[in-house]
């Protein structure tokens, strides 16, 4: 049995689905199961990672394998790990961050809340495989109400580099590090295919949608947070300075999807097409 935290989370979501197509057993724990509309063949479980140690336990009763993310346990990672290593999980397989490199900044909140938890795993006693993407195909959704509005997408930095991931990929490396063997002890760096700009993006995405999107580039110190909905409002500020990094700047780019899985990793254009019906009013 694994267990997937996270389960319907982008990642999770596709994870349980690439599992359960192999007929792998998952038990996929969520906060509300009757909405989670999870695969067929995957087990619903609540939970709450602040929930008392008696209560987690049965969650990883008969499971080997864990799938841990950090905002699915966010400070409760020890109560999790040490309830999966009584339920029998001997390996987890992390979702940490890209952020977690030689020479990082430290005192970014993104860096700390990663390798934190990645630390309370190697003292958890159980084997670790550490996923560390960079940046995810799926920030692009932080687009999707203004292209519900309009053609023209507001925000900063339109020459941002990066080369985005799609979840999917993501969810493939996981799988194999969760069913085969040979990834414990190991961190895995996950990026896309090629880098892209943040104006390329948003041209992608129309070109999926068959329209003729702009992007009108906003100073930072204009940026209001609706523009980053899915970033905490204390973690804004990290963020902006880390795109900001990256205009002009080659980002990272590995093979690993490719020498994990056996296919190639796909592109921002497959993303965008893989998703044109979440940016459709």
């Amino acid at each position: 049995m694994i267990v997937i935290t996270g389960a319907t989370g982008n990642v999770g979501r596709a994870l349980a689905a690439q599992l359960t197509a192999v007929e792998a057993p998952v038990r996929a724990l969520t906060r509300d199961p009757l909405r989670a509309r999870l695969p067929t063949g995957a087990e619903a479980a609540r939970f709450d990672p602040a929930a008392e140690p008696a209560d987690l336990a049965p969650l990883f009763d008969g499971a080997s394998a864990l799938f841990l993310h950090a905002a699915a346990v966010g400070e409760h990672g020890d109560a999790v790990l040490a309830a999966a290593r009584e339920g029998g999980v001997r390996h987890v397989v992390m979702l940490s961050s890209g952020i977690i490199a030689k020479g990082a900044d430290e005192t970014n909140p993104i860096y700390v809340m990663h390798a934190d938890l990645e630390e309370r795993v190697r003292r958890s006693g159980l084997a670790p495989t550490f996923l560390r993407p960079n940046a995810f195909a799926t920030n692009s959704f932080q687009w999707a109400e203004q292209i519900r509005a309009g053609d023209t997408v507001r925000g900063p930095f339109a020459g941002a580099l990066t080369a985005p991931i799609h979840e999917a990929d993501i969810a493939a490396v996981a799988a194999r590090a969760l069913l085969d063997d040979g990834h414990r002890g190991l961190a895995h760096r996950l990026t896309g295919p090629a880098a892209v700009s943040t104006e390329e993006q948003i041209h992608a995405i129309g070109q999926a949608l068959g329209r003729d999107l702009q992007f009108v580039e906003v100073p930072p110190e204009d940026v209001t947070a609706d523009m980053f909905p899915h970033v905490p409002a204390g973690m804004l500020p990290a963020i902006l300075a880390a795109f900001a990094a990256t205009v002009g700047v080659a980002p990272e780019i590995t093979s690993t999807v490719e020498t994990v899985t056996g296919t190639p990793a796909r592109t921002f254009t497959e993303w965008a097409g893989d998703h044109a019906d979440d940016f459709r009013a």
